[in-house]
């Protein structure tokens, strides 16, 4: 066992933070597996952390919090089925620089790419794109210690895997992972500036025609940012904007400017109305082509707080035309844009697309503003996602249970049976399992 010391963790966004007991940093799996028998004998709760960049308080430690440092970079990779075994403990930006040289890359990706991969997958992070699943489909075996300090591997025929592959830290602390990777493929990257009305009514032929399509809505405008994505070959000439252009669109405008107007948006709420249409009518078209994992990925530099609902693809221009409606009628000022995507339906049994192909509708808030109007916005957002079946990402900011849950996943109390077999003892849970999944 590797101890270093604890002192006070928070995530990214400072949505949540604790001082765990102790913090340990195993550096194999027989290590971690002492560690997770020995802490369930004496009734210690443990905790992994990757990279924080989950918003929902799923990471908090209340015990023991363990370091997945110990854990990265490849462990076994077969060329023929084109899978790749990976450490839990490996971070989505270096997975590209893994799998370039073997002319290969990921099938899918979001745009962030800080998480770890076991962090990424276990809360369900997706991209966008109607015939592509999240991150966590893409998963086709994993290593695992469970509440007794038992090491599991779980295949890509066992039906565990349905659960083990999104299990939200329930089920055991993940220690590899394997993935379904695929032929390497470039990206032509269309933005355009359209116009809201427009954009909602045709979100879904876009969903159904695009390889990846998304947009974002700047409220209090009727500007919204689409992004039109298709792959191509990996032998596709990169193009666009230069670096100098680039950097000034996706670092000065995107990201400095941004905080900048956030910043006095959050002293000033008055004048968020007139920034927002300023930010929306100074965008404009650029067209470029590059490797898919530099096209997928955007610097995110300003923080917020965010809260995102899967609601059925058909349910997205109905409830993004509610949202609309409820910031006028209850005057939120709003600096940040709504981002809107789309996934294909799968059969994890706690992934927000089971048996559904999704919309995602993202909202956020700059992190300095006023934290109880946050919280409303958020709430109100929440209740219109609830009323069509909406399922929260489970990484993000939510206010639901598990009575909830247990009426939106047909698959949730299957779930429960496998935490049972795998953690009876609850030697992995928190505050947050113990909302979200019971007792």
């Amino acid at each position: 066992m590797s101890n270093a010391a604890s002192g006070t963790w928070s995530n990214w966004g400072n949505t949540a933070s604790c001082t765990p007991n102790r913090l340990i940093v195993p550096q194999n799996v027989d290590e971690l597996a002492a560690d997770v028998a020995a802490a369930a004998e004496r009734g210690d709760v443990v905790k992994p952390v990757g990279a924080g960049h989950s918003f929902s308080e799923i990471a908090i430690a209340p015990g023991i919090q363990v370091s997945m440092a110990g854990f990265k970079g490849v462990r076994s990779f077969d060329p023929e089925t084109k899978r790749i075994t990976l450490g839990a403990g490996t971070n989505l930006h270096q997975i590209p620089g893994i799998l370039d040289p073997l002319g290969l890359a990921m099938i899918n990706l979001g745009d962030v790419d800080r998480q770890t991969v076991s962090g990424a997958t276990s809360t369900g992070t997706h991209g966008t794109g109607g015939q592509f699943g999240g991150i966590s489909t893409q998963i086709r075996g994993v290593t695992l210690v469970d509440g007794t300090g038992k090491v599991r591997t779980i295949g890509e025929n066992d039906p565990e895997l349905k659960a083990a592959a999104l299990g939200l830290g329930a089920l055991g602390i993940l220690t590899e992972i394997t993935l379904q990777v695929t032929d390497a493929y470039a990206i032509e990257a269309i933005e355009a500036p359209g116009d809201a009305d427009e954009t909602i009514d045709n979100f879904l032929e876009n969903v159904a025609n695009v390889d990846h399509y998304e947009f974002y809505w700047f409220p209090h405008t009727t500007c919204t940012l689409t992004k039109t994505n298709t792959r191509l070959p990996a032998s596709t000439p990169a193009s666009g904007p230069g670096k100098v252009r680039r950097y000034i669109d996706d670092e000065l405008l995107s990201n400095d400017l941004l905080r900048v107007l956030c910043t006095i948006g959050s002293k000033a709420p008055a004048l968020v109305p007139a920034i927002s249409q300023l930010t929306g009518r100074g965008l404009s078209a650029r067209r470029y082509v590059d490797r898919s994992d530099k096209i997928f990925i955007s610097d995110r530099d300003v923080r917020f707080r965010e809260m995102e609902y899967a609601v059925p693809l058909e349910a997205v221009p109905d409830a993004l035309r509610e949202v609309r409606s409820m910031i006028n009628r209850r005057k939120y000022k709003v600096s940040f844009p709504i981002e809107v995507r789309a996934a294909a339906a799968d059969d994890l049994m706690l992934s927000t697309a089971h048996g559904r192909a999704s919309g995602y509708i993202a909202v956020h808030r700059y992190h300095r503003d006023d934290v109880a109007d946050s919280h409303a916005y958020f709430r109100d957002v929440e209740d219109i996602m609830m009323a069509h079946g909406g399922r929260p990402h489970w990484g993000k900011m939510h206010n639901r249970d598990a009575a909830y849950f247990e009426s939106v996943y047909p698959k949730f109390n299957d779930f429960l049976a496998i935490r049972d077999k795998f953690d009876p003892n609850r030697t992995f849970a928190n505050p947050y399992l113990t909302q979200t999944l019971g007792k």
